[in-house]
């Protein structure tokens, strides 16, 4: 499972990298975090608002940190497909 953060750094992005982060580690599941700070690269994925959070390269959230269950359900939801 491919997981990124969208945004350039501020404190929501770092709280939806801790808490998806988190997420996975309680899950035990084996996927790779990655942080994208480009803003060309974030407009390119369509978030308009930051944070963004990409599973699998669709776009699950954008503008807001969702609540950890919100991401568990996320992620629970990308591997049952």
């Amino acid at each position: 499972m491919e997981i990124k953060i969208l945004g350039t750094g501020c404190a929501n992005c770092q709280k939806l990298e801790r808490l998806t982060k988190e997420v996975i580690q309680e899950l035990g599941i084996e996927a790779t975090v990655d942080k994208v700070t480009d803003l060309k690269e974030i407009a390119r994925a369509g978030v308009l608002m930051t944070p963004g959070l990409v599973v699998d390269g669709e776009v699950k959230a954008s503008g807001r940190v969702p609540s950890k269950a919100e991401i568990t359900q996320i992620i629970t939801s990308a591997l049952a497909k």
